[in-house]
């Protein structure tokens, strides 16, 4: 492992890297809407509701939004004036299997690979993959078995994830406002990545990092010989029961939402948002699918991840604006980051 230096930045933009790596799920999503849900045979039928759309489906609200918003995003089917679903001329022509033109039997041929077999149950269950039979994939819940508590798996999630960190964290410290900022809390900060950026940009901020002890063995390792090891307190604990430190005026959540389903999401914002001080601040840095939730593409794929290894999947800067002004927060606009990521700022009136 390399120790991480905020001021070693990227040349380069890597985030076609992750585009292209994300791209397998269009090809899994796609073929499964044609071979396993005849999904375009439905709508060239004429348009349907969500509800109706979902009931012909069999589809929870979960997957529903995952696949329709990486439909919507590959341009193959659209909202109409009634806010229905209905498939668009290139979709009529090529994906309704009574065309002349019908290229649905192209994709079936990868209708039985592994990949399209997998994502087709998860989509029909709504559960996250289980992970070399260790329980729910890469998050933890109380009382569930999860393969974050299996030092092995943990560890080889963190340091993937860490990859991306060293990428992200430097543009991450350069916007995100932390003036009158004097203790942070980074919830789930995993590798601790983040929190050494932070820490190299504002010398006078203290941050607490919170996360699961398997996890944690990682940031120990990766913060050791970090000189600014000092202000860095690392703190087990799950981040639904854990009572945050009474001095704590900021929380950064930096990709974690997206890893759990919208009553989960709305629970962990109340808990800290209530523990928030006047003028303290609640950070999201996460990647935001698009208001109308047709895209963008790289995004809608990035969320079919998601959802396959976790309970969550992305959402819109509209859905965390929504959570965070229902809590009393005063809601800023989305900065950008890198590799898709922005930050939305919630500050306590």
């Amino acid at each position: 492992m390399h120790m991480f230096q905020s001021d070693q930045l990227p040349d380069t933009d890597p985030t076609p890297i992750f585009e292209t790596f994300r791209w397998r799920y269009a090809s899994n999503l796609l073929t499964a809407a044609v071979a396993h849900f005849g999904l375009f045979d439905r709508l060239a039928k004429g348009p349907l509701s969500s509800n109706e759309l979902r009931k012909e489906l069999g589809l929870e609200n979960r997957p529903f939004v995952v696949l329709m918003t990486a439909l919507q995003a590959m341009k193959l089917i659209q909202r109409n004036q009634e806010n229905q679903f209905e498939a668009n001329a290139l979709s009529l022509e090529h994906l309704d299997s009574r065309g002349h033109f019908y290229v649905g039997d192209y994709l079936g041929l990868a209708a039985d690979s592994p990949e399209v077999v997998e994502l087709v149950e998860r989509l029909r269950s709504n559960q996250p993959a289980d992970i070399n039979h260790q329980g729910a994939a890469f998050i933890y819940r109380a009382g569930v078995k999860s393969a974050m508590e299996e030092s092995k798996l943990a560890r080889h999630f963190t340091l993937s994830l860490a990859g991306r960190a060293r990428n992200v964290a430097p543009s991450l410290a350069e916007q995100l406002n932390l003036q009158n900022v004097k203790h942070l809390v980074d919830v789930a900060g995993g590798s601790g990545i983040y929190s050494l950026a932070l820490l190299e940009k504002n010398p006078s901020l203290e941050i607490t990092l919170v996360d699961l002890p398997e996890v944690l063995n990682i940031a120990r390792e990766l913060t050791e010989a970090h000189p600014e090891k000092n202000r860095l307190h690392l703190v087990e604990g799950d981040m639904f029961e854990w009572t945050p430190p009474s001095q704590a005026d900021a929380f950064l959540f930096s990709n974690i939402f997206h890893d759990w389903d919208i009553p989960e999401c709305r629970k962990l914002m109340q808990r800290y948002a209530e523990a928030l001080p006047s003028s303290g601040k609640l950070f999201v840095h996460d990647v935001f699918l698009n208001d109308t939730m047709d895209g963008p593409l790289p995004i809608a794929l990035y969320s079919t991840a998601l959802f396959t290894l976790t309970e969550g999947r992305a959402y819109s800067a509209a859905e965390y604006h929504s959570w965070m002004e229902a809590l009393g927060l005063k809601v800023s606009s989305p900065l950008a980051t890198l590799v898709h990521c922005g930050i939305l700022t919630g500050r306590k009136p």
